[in-house]
């Protein structure tokens, strides 16, 4: 008969957070979370400053999509050796590099443009620089699912998701501060050199142990049945069908094999979870200039308060999943992470009052660090150590993809209907994920065990 697992004590449930893989994702959490608002909120803010109509800036967020949809190279970045890179620094920490070379490379290209002029090449740019931080998400995300143990994979998600919105008030706030003081050329060049934060942490960290790929390669069935019913085929051609079998085939029989039918009302899940508060974060920030709020304002609500307390939210659920487990907290994020952007309706009915907006955005951050902390924890517990990047890369893009579409159309809608009927109904969107939540959290076969106490 197995151990019963113990429920972790409160005094257990800290010490985790003291372990060097735990608090190395405080500053891998901030490499990449660096990036995400200067393509999305804080480049919105920008064009609308510089004079970019509302209906345009909502296209814009559809280079948010490359988020979405970086399951389709996460393979190569899970399998393929890159010259130099990967002997030198590991598979995991090459492509890291690589992708922060990219961020910054597109930053300092942004840095020099002016949008009204060149709206084109802004978004160009911004497209190289989301699609290298998706890539550097990728590598990430692996390394942080090897680093460590299932049970302190919470851990692991509150701490990144502190470092991730330590990067959204560098590049929030930060940005906000730096254009009203300087420009937005300078703060984009301040961005840029923000970047080291997160390669300096690559290279002092170690490269998690994994098998090699000929190993994993060896060990999967479907590339073995492959490899003899091939023989006689040209040596290239059959490492080359070994690669693609091993990187893009068994990634995804081995989720369905695992979970079968439900496999599919869990990718529902996950497609539904973010999208209420991914829909409307695109119109968040044109609400705030619309309502008359100053620059230096938004950067102080929105950002430094508000970021301040997504950072509580994330150590709370940390420490709730810790001692709860996943299920019940799955449940309350899906719930205040959908309810809470009811918030913005009643903000945009009030106008520009200072308590309304302070109060909404202490809702909203609060809710999202919860939820974010529970949910990131729970797609790792849905991942196969063999397939790491791919796997994860595939659950974190669909968590995405609806939301970010769904974005895509905002400023359309508060064109046509207004900002109050916008939220209402991007709130009305999350009630799905709050009933799949409920109905996981109590199917013990889709959760992991409580942690057992530390001995």
């Amino acid at each position: 008969m197995p151990p019963v697992s113990v429920r972790r004590s409160w005094r257990d449930a800290l010490a985790v957070y003291l372990r060097a893989p735990v608090i190395t994702m405080l500053f891998l959490g901030f490499s990449a979370g660096l990036p995400f608002l200067l393509v999305f909120s804080t480049l919105s803010a920008w064009l609308r400053s510089d004079g970019v109509e509302v209906a345009a800036i909502g296209f814009f967020s559809w280079i948010g999509i490359l988020y979405s949809i970086k399951f389709f190279w996460a393979p190569v970045v899970d399998r393929l050796a890159l010259p130099i890179l990967t002997r030198t620094f590991g598979q995991r920490r090459g492509w890291m590099l690589l992708a922060q070379a990219m961020i910054a490379t597109g930053l300092a290209a942004l840095a020099s443009l002016e949008p009204q002029q060149n709206l084109w090449l802004v978004a160009a740019f911004a497209l190289l620089v989301a699609f290298g931080s998706a890539t550097q998400d990728i590598a990430i995300d692996a390394f942080r699912i090897e680093s460590a143990p299932d049970d302190v994979q919470a851990a692991m998600a509150s701490t990144y998701i502190i470092g991730y919105r330590g990067g959204l008030l560098a590049a929030g706030a930060g940005a906000l501060y730096v254009a009203s003081l300087a420009s937005w050329e300078v703060a984009y060049l301040t961005m840029a050199a923000l970047v080291g934060v997160g390669v300096v942490t690559v290279l002092v960290r170690p490269e998690p142990k994994r098998l090699s790929l000929k190993t994993q390669l060896i060990h999967e069935p479907r590339v073995r049945q492959f490899l003899r019913a091939s023989r006689g085929k040209p040596r290239p051609l059959r490492r080359l069908g070994a690669w693609a079998i091993g990187a893009i085939v068994c990634p995804f029989t081995d989720f369905f094999t695992r979970h079968r039918l439900k496999a599919l009302w869990l990718l529902v899940f996950i497609g539904v979870f973010r999208i209420s508060d991914l829909a409307m974060a695109s119109m968040a920030n044109p609400l705030y200039i619309d309502l008359g709020f100053s620059l230096a304002t938004i950067a102080n609500v929105t950002n430094v308060f508000g970021i301040a307390m997504s950072i509580g939210g994330g150590i709370l659920g940390g420490l709730l999943v810790a001692r709860y487990g996943i299920g019940p907290i799955l449940v309350l994020g899906a719930a205040v992470a959908t309810l809470t952007n009811l918030l913005f309706a009643a903000l945009a009915l009030a106008g520009t009052n200072l308590p309304m907006l302070v109060m909404a955005i202490v809702g909203d951050n609060l809710a999202n660090g919860v939820a974010s902390t529970v949910f990131i924890a729970f797609l790792s517990s849905l991942t196969s150590r063999a397939y790491t990047a791919t796997q994860y890369a595939l659950f974190s893009s669909l968590m995405t993809l609806p939301g970010k579409f769904l974005s895509g159309f905002g400023g359309l809608l508060v064109a046509a209907e207004g900002y109050a009927t916008f939220f209402v109904l991007a709130t009305a969107l999350g009630l799905p994920a709050i009933v799949l939540a409920w109905w996981i959290s109590r199917d013990r076969e889709l959760l992991p065990p409580p942690a057992a106490r530390a001995t």
